[in-house]
């Protein structure tokens, strides 16, 4: 993998001022208009009835077993009442109020088990802000025979509308509404009008039932069994009891000789509660909270990656497959150590203290990824080489070798490339959480699916619940040991989702994705291995569906592709409701010798790629990897239009590695090894007679493109006279547009002429990396 003789740059920031400057933003925000802002997860009001009295109404995004308002009136003793519930909202009234009068209130309320509270509001009797006209649709909700183009309007000229398609509640950064949208399945549309100095309006449903033959999963168990790899903690156990389990899979799962690619899949789930264990996670390993939020499971001791075994020399170059999602960890020392390299997602995670990107002996490793995180002290990535964060919030960050990226992460450094080099953007355009298990407080568990974000800044959860909705496990079909490709895709026709445990799954069909909103999830690291040359799945051109989790392995046959996201031709508008593929791992060689033209082929439009990483090997088992062992043309082809890659890794392929001809495309971070076992130069030229394939190609015919932070990388030890003439193409428009290149030659074995298209000088000696800080 990556080799580097560089140090990173430390770097230093603090993140309080600008917490601090945020949380007085939004009380603010409260205060405005004697109307409370709504809530992510609930909305509430307080309306005047007359002179003397005042309704407050909540209105959660999920049905409540109860609420509780307390109000104090004009500085006296504090009320405190049970809600009346009255068609999904909870209502008090309160009396004896004088023009002027202010109400300072707040909320109590369940939410699938837990009790949660809410900020303070204030609201002033007799001086309530006039509200925007509640928003119509035509044509109006119900039942049709084919899909509808929905217009959405209200009365109050100069205002914004936001709305949503699966149902939850709309805020004001909801997607905004431009033009009519299609509805070309069963939904619910919610939207409300805003205009500054107004009040919100009220919220405006409408649902459309399109066909008249609904599906239904197949009745399935909400406490289901997760299979023999599963392993669930709770908190009455002892530490010493989960010690030993943890500790006897990572001694199973932890040698990069042996197991890096070996069959064992393992997935550690903690129940809510607190814990005083030390995790060290191995290869194919997921370790998951079951809390709704990361803070309901506490890791007293740590969640650790390192540089595990002597082979491995002190670096972690080779730290693949392995994941930490949706806890708190109160790190022993003050520090977490999570050094990998790719398909090693950090999610959902509570840092209280600092985090360590990088082995204990200070050696190399090679790229990762965190998003949706908090991280109160530290991130430091000093040897790391390259590294996304996205949606999160730092106390500060130090280090940086050649590629650093972070989009919506508040105490980022600022953008500083190429010294350091370091890419930050405000916000992310477009995101939307990944979906996870959980356990309600029945006891039941429940897949929750995170709302669509725009313009995100900071953990979805850094100020309450994440928003969203929930899914029981009633309505998820459980793959485990001995499921054939011909049950899941029954599953599927019946209408279940589908919730892949720990295993190796051989399919002999292709699974078919074809209704809206299907989810798709694993844990534990399953691997779907097509066999006989077929695609191992394809999704559908519709609305929703989220693929997170799983891990596709080239089988011996040739598959045309491992992955497609819609036909060909796909020309839907899905960005009110993307497709989302997130941890999604694609490997053509190195445990088999497997053999696929394209992993990834993208031809829905607003399909969102969150973290994936397309591999053609580099090594592995003997006979699985090499020039004609294992073969792949292009790990990820993109025809959909307004596609984004927030966190893309592709690596080895033999012809172009990615190519987008979609318009309206963006990509945030791009990392890049070109293939290493190139035989020869002659064997590796383009079609026009130029040396060697580009990493990253944008389509002759795209007039419209983005992208942040890419790095391309070379390594040709096979022949090490072998020459790319570039690792970036691009038309030369002024509205394709490239930020933050480089390109570098690993211990120089073989050299790129140029960065993008003829800009950019050849790659030096020294593993130096070229960088062009903008094109054209």
């Amino acid at each position: 993998m990556i080799r580097s003789s560089e140090r990173a740059r430390r770097r230093r920031s603090r993140w309080r001022a600008i917490v601090v400057s945020v949380v007085l933003a939004v009380c603010s925000s409260l205060l405005v208009g004697g109307v409370a802002t709504a809530a992510d997860d609930y909305t509430q009001t307080v309306t005047s009835l007359n002179a003397t009295q005042a309704q407050i109404a909540f209105t959660p995004t999920t049905a409540a077993v109860y609420v509780d308002v307390h109000y104090i009136v004009a500085g006296q003793g504090q009320q405190n009442f049970r809600m009346d519930l009255s068609g999904g909202t909870w209502r008090k009234t309160v009396s004896n109020l004088s023009s002027g009068s202010v109400i300072d209130y707040w909320f109590t309320y369940e939410k699938s088990g837990p009790q949660y509270d809410t900020p303070h509001f204030s609201y002033t009797h007799g001086t309530a802000t006039p509200a925007v006209a509640t928003p119509t649709f035509s044509p109006g909700g119900g039942t049709y025979a084919t899909a509808q183009t929905v217009t959405i309007s209200t009365a109050t000229a100069g205002s914004t509308i936001r709305y949503t398609v699966d149902g939850s509640t709309p805020t004001a950064s909801s997607p905004l509404y431009s033009g009519p949208i299609s509805v070309p399945s069963t939904r619910t549309v919610n939207a409300i009008g805003i205009k500054s100095g107004l009040t919100n309006s009220a919220v405006a449903s409408a649902t459309y039932t399109i066909g008249t033959t609904p599906v239904s999963c197949t009745t399935q168990p909400d406490v289901p069994s997760f299979g023999p790899n599963t392993r669930i903690f709770d908190p009455s156990m002892s530490s010493t009891a989960i010690q030993a389990q943890l500790d006897a899979d990572f001694n199973a799962q932890k040698d990069t000789i042996a197991h890096q690619m070996g069959t064992g899949r393992i997935a550690h789930l903690f129940k809510p509660g607190a814990y005083s264990v030390h995790d060290d996670v191995g290869y194919y390993t997921s370790v998951a909270g079951l809390g709704q939020n990361p803070g309901d499971v506490v890791i007293n001791g740590a969640i650790t990656v390192d540089a595990f075994n002597e082979s491995d020399h002190g670096v972690a170059l080779q730290n693949f497959w392995r994941s930490a999602e949706n806890m708190a960890v109160n790190p022993i020392g003050g520090s977490n150590r999570w050094a990998v390299a790719q398909a090693a997602p950090f999610r959902r995670m509570d840092i209280r203290g600092n985090l360590q990107l990088y082995p204990a002996s200070y050696g190399f490793a090679s790229g990762g990824y965190i998003a949706d995180s908090k991280v109160s002290g530290q991130t430091a990535s000093i040897s790391q080489q390259q590294w996304y964060t996205r949606d999160s919030n730092l106390g500060s960050w130090d280090g940086g070798v050649w590629n650093m990226v972070f989009s919506g992460t508040p105490g980022a450094p600022p953008t500083t490339f190429p010294n350091p080099p370091e890419t930050t953007l405000a916000t992310t355009p477009v995101s939307r959480d990944v979906p996870y298990l959980y356990l309600d407080g029945a006891g039941k568990y429940r897949v929750f699916t995170p709302s669509l974000r725009t313009n995100a800044s900071g953990a979805s959860w850094a100020n309450g619940s994440t928003p969203g909705t929930s899914i029981p496990m009633s309505q998820f079909y459980v793959v485990k040991a001995g499921d054939t490709a011909s049950t899941i895709n029954s599953a599927l026709a019946s209408g279940c989702n589908l919730f892949f445990t720990p295993g190796i799954y051989h399919l002999n069909q292709t699974l078919n994705v074809t209704r809206a909103n299907t989810v798709v999830l694993g844990i534990g690291y399953p691997t779907l291995i097509p066999d006989n040359g077929v695609n191992a799945m394809q999704i559908a051109d519709v609305d929703g569906v989220r693929v997170k989790g799983l891990l596709f392995d080239a089988g011996t046959t040739n598959s045309a592709a491992l992955l497609t996201v819609g036909p060909a031709g796909s020309s839907a508008n899905h960005a009110a409701n993307p497709t989302t593929l997130q941890d999604v791992f694609f490997r053509i060689g190195g445990s088999i010798a497997g053999h696929a033209t394209t992993s990834l082929v993208v031809n829905s439009q607003h399909t969102i790629i969150d973290h994936i990483w397309a591999w053609r090997a580099d090594h592995g088992n003997a006979g699985t990897w090499g020039w004609t062992q294992a073969t792949g043309d292009t790990g990820v082809i993109v025809n959909g239009n307004n596609v984004l890659a927030t966190g893309l890794f592709v690596e080895h392929y033999q012809k172009t590695q990615v190519i987008w001809n979609g318009q309206g495309g963006k990509t945030i971070f791009f990392q890049n090894e070109m293939p290493y076992d190139v035989p020869n130069q002659a064997s590796w030229n383009r079609p026009s007679g130029r040396n060697g394939y580009a990493a990253y190609k944008v389509g002759d015919n795209v007039t419209s493109h983005e992208a942040w932070g890419l790095g391309s990388y070379n390594f040709f030890n096979v022949n090490p006279s072998v020459n790319a003439y570039n690792a970036f193409e691009a038309p030369n428009n002024a509205n394709v547009r490239f930020h933050s290149l480089c390109t570098v030659s690993l211990n120089y074995q073989g050299t790129i002429t140029h960065v993008i298209n003829d800009t950019g000088a050849v790659t030096p000696p020294g593993t130096v990396p070229v960088n062009v800080v903008s094109y054209p």
